[in-house]
């Protein structure tokens, strides 16, 4: 008796070449798959951009994610070494590699992963990257943060009697106006120490203009203070921390 075999039933052994070949095909596209979703991630994610005033503390936190069994701080601060803070939720285990002492978990790092920096310096500037893993995977979360100085603020009349004003501060610059407004335009000088110190020297736009009022801005102010500048030149100098009000006479010196 004949027995048939049907089509399909045996197949010719592929060669090894074209094993390797299709091996390697199916390697690159799942490469392309895990890069494609990091790039979605890291887009969907994102940056936060932070700012804290220079001898202030700040706190970030993490991603907010359940049954987490590790969680850990990358600092890469733009001056300086990287540092690291690292916890084992399991085994009850921290670690802290070339971190400074003012550098630390909020509180504790079983509950609450936050991290906070006391005194907050310049040389704090930087990247900080928070990662949590759990069973569905690792999270992260990026800031960068920047550290905002107070304005130093000098008002006084020069030697033709007209109001100047200036504001030392690192950078971001701050901004000078005049009430009522002036002519001229203010100048900015850039320091070897990143300091910017921003000049306006009050010229009137009518005659009528008397005791004019010199308005420095700053994302670090929230005080407002008046003097008033004698023709003696005597210079008043403040350290301010949204808004400043100096204005420039030739009587008296006083403070509002």
């Amino acid at each position: 008796m004949e027995i048939s075999q049907q089509a399909g039933w045996c197949k010719k052994p592929a060669s090894p070449m074209n094993t390797r070949v299709a091996l390697e095909a199916v390697r690159n596209t799942a490469w392309t798959i895990v890069l494609l979703t990091s790039a979605a991630v890291m887009g969907a994610s994102g940056i936060s951009r932070v700012s804290a005033n220079l001898g202030h503390s700040t706190v970030m936190t993490c991603p907010n994610r359940t049954n987490i069994s590790m969680v850990t701080w990358k600092i890469n601060p733009k001056t300086g070494h990287q540092c690291t803070l690292a916890y084992l939720i399991d085994k009850d285990w921290t670690e802290k590699n070339s971190c400074s002492d003012r550098i630390n978990w909020r509180s504790r790092p079983d509950w609450d992963q936050a991290l906070e920096i006391q005194q907050v310096g310049k040389a704090d500037e930087g990247n900080y990257t928070c990662e949590v893993v759990n069973a569905d995977g690792n999270f992260h979360r990026l800031y960068h943060l920047t550290v905002l100085v107070a304005p130093r603020m000098a008002l006084y009349c020069d030697d033709h009697g007209n109001s100047v004003c200036e504001a030392e501060t690192v950078k971001p610059a701050a901004e000078i106006s005049w009430v009522p407004e002036s002519n001229s335009t203010p100048r900015a000088d850039s320091h070897g120490n990143g300091t910017v110190t921003v000049v306006s020297r009050f010229a009137a736009r009518s005659t009528n203009a008397k005791n004019p009022t010199c308005i420095v801005s700053h994302a670090t102010l929230n005080e407002t203070k008046s003097i008033n500048c004698s023709s003696r030149k005597l210079p008043f100098v403040c350290s301010v921390s949204c808004l400043a009000l100096c204005s420039c006479t030739k009587t008296s010196v006083t403070l509002a």
